[in-house]
């Protein structure tokens, strides 16, 4: 199958809205924040808000992401950014516990993946990371950190994949840093430019 790739923009929020919706309002911005927000708001409260911030990042430029598309119609996506894009997972104890980051070059976060029910065990995933990790190659490079669920018991519900899994970033050169906790592990892979 052939798919395309578009990064995600304000041209393209429509799309990635589309797939949000798909996904029960995932609008994928938990690690964009340092804190939670808006423990007090109902369910659609919340869901407006992340909207709402979601489509002000991608207009400012500070929202990361790779469209994947069966001819027009969007069908997944791979979330990226720099480190200051997705600050909540420094906030994380077991990462900080990790060992640290080179701090001379760029450090990337590769965060999450979607696929839409129908098009899922087809490569959708593995062609968005490849996309994602070509895009950080035309950005300058640099450390490209992923976070795959490895807890057997995890990675067999479909939404604890959204992380990706040990196997597709091994393929892609990614090696194994430290365990996160017991249900998941840090992985790093250096991109030239």
């Amino acid at each position: 199958m052939a798919y395309i790739t578009r990064e995600l923009s304000p041209r393209t929020f429509r799309d990635f809205a589309a797939l949000a919706v798909q996904q029960g309002e995932c609008w994928c911005i938990f690690y964009q924040r340092p804190r939670p927000v808006g423990r007090r708001l109902s369910a659609g409260q919340r869901s407006a808000l992340n909207r709402k911030d979601k489509e002000g990042l991608v207009r400012e430029r500070r929202s990361h992401a790779v469209l994947v598309y069966d001819g027009k119609t969007p069908i997944g996506w791979c979330q990226y950014g720099r480190r200051e894009e997705l600050p909540r997972i420094d906030a994380r104890r077991t990462y900080r516990e990790a060992a640290a980051p080179d701090n001379t070059e760029t450090l990337w976060r590769i965060t999450c993946f979607f696929v839409a029910r129908s098009h899922r065990g087809k490569g959708v995933a593995k062609f968005a990371l490849h996309a994602a990790l070509d895009s950080i190659r035309r950005q300058g490079g640099g450390t490209v950190e992923a976070f795959p669920v490895v807890s057997e018991k995890m990675a067999a519900v479909p939404e604890w994949r959204w992380f990706g899994t040990l196997g597709m970033f091994r393929r892609e050169g990614f090696k194994t840093v430290a365990p996160l906790g017991t249900s998941g592990v840090l992985m790093r892979r250096r991109i030239a430019p």
